[in-house]
């Protein structure tokens, strides 16, 4: 333990040279980052100073950043520079988040070695925060008006994902939205990022393409069907639907009889339950409305059908990196 000494005749007062010492103490690493400075107690033993006047002496050194006070356990000597930690004025997610705090100060250096200054660093750094949280305060979902359905299943399943609200706009309203609140997010799915992207670069507004699940386990399913079965197809999208016609044909040529439906279609679904022996429907709200369907006909038909029910339209990937980019990881 550091022995400090007070003389009791000298002219400079015993608070003063309490504090030099300790400072020493503290510059000559006798007392290290952290390190838990002698309780008022054990100071006031050693020195024979009233603890009131320690207690003064401990004030002064925080106020002049040197130490912490940890209210119920102690005085600590405060870590600077390069030491790092909260205690020398970072951030306390420096040390939550230590290899994205050392991505940050790479980051930084790379900007200063490129003659930016640290001002102008940190306005790049805020304006880019800044705008991501613009962007993910608002998110548009975007799609054709002749295949509004497909925007209608990504707006259900990115607000269950991502927790926040989502709104749905029709591609040739687009624009028009934008003109009015141009700060947000556009998402659409890979099919029509081209359209939507000549909507929106020209107004500085981010567009973020989703990639729709692949099918490939059901399409494995698709090539064990019988010969000459009958098959259903079931999407709130018609360019899903459209899209799965074209993919059975490849894989199966004209072995299959395919119909097609959407799930507010009540006439031809019904007539699908009835008379198709496989039903593929391709997301949640398809699936629940062919269960329904079949449940209603199920006295008059002999056999039901067999169900293949897909629950994602979005890839799970898509899904991760768009809470990324906005954020909300």
């Amino acid at each position: 333990m550091v022995q400090f000494h007070i003389q009791p005749d000298s002219e400079i007062p015993a608070s003063t040279q309490l504090y030099n010492q300790i400072r020493f103490a503290i510059a000559s690493r006798q007392f290290p980052p952290g390190h838990r400075l002698p309780s008022t107690r054990q100071l006031a033993m050693q020195t024979g100073l009233h603890r009131n006047t320690i207690s003064k002496v401990y004030r002064q050194l925080e106020d002049d950043g040197v130490v912490d006070a940890h209210a119920g356990s102690g005085i600590y000597v405060r870590a600077q520079g390069d030491e790092g930690g909260s205690a020398g004025g970072r951030s306390p997610l420096a040390e939550k988040y230590p290899q994205a705090y050392k991505l940050v100060q790479k980051s930084l250096d790379e900007l200063l070695s490129q003659g930016c200054s640290l001002s102008q660093a940190r306005e790049l750094f805020l304006s880019e925060v800044d705008w991501r949280l613009r962007c993910s305060a608002r998110v548009l979902v975007s799609t054709p008006g002749q295949d509004i359905g497909a925007g209608e299943l990504m707006v259900s399943e990115l607000e269950q994902a991502l927790q926040i609200p989502v709104q749905l706009v029709p591609m040739e309203e687009l624009a028009q939205v934008l003109d009015q609140a141009r700060s947000g997010t556009v998402v659409t799915s890979r099919y029509f990022i081209g359209e939507a992207e000549a909507i929106a670069s020209p107004k500085s507004v981010r567009v973020i393409p989703v990639d729709i699940y692949d099918y490939a386990q059901e399409f494995q399913k698709l090539l064990k069907l019988p010969k000459d079965s009958r098959l259903g197809l079931v999407s709130l999208s018609s360019g899903i639907l459209r899209a799965a016609e074209v993919i059975v044909h490849s894989l199966r040529g004209d072995e299959l009889l395919v119909t097609t439906a959407q799930p507010n279609d009540t006439y031809k679904l019904n007539a699908m339950v009835r008379n198709a022996q496989s039903i593929f429907s391709f997301d949640q709200v398809s699936c629940a409305a062919t269960k329904t369907a079949v449940s209603k006909a199920r006295e008059d038909i002999i056999r039901p059908p067999q169900l293949v029910c897909c629950e994602n339209y979005i890839g799970t990937k898509s899904i991760s990196l768009l809470k990324r980019e906005l954020g909300l990881d």
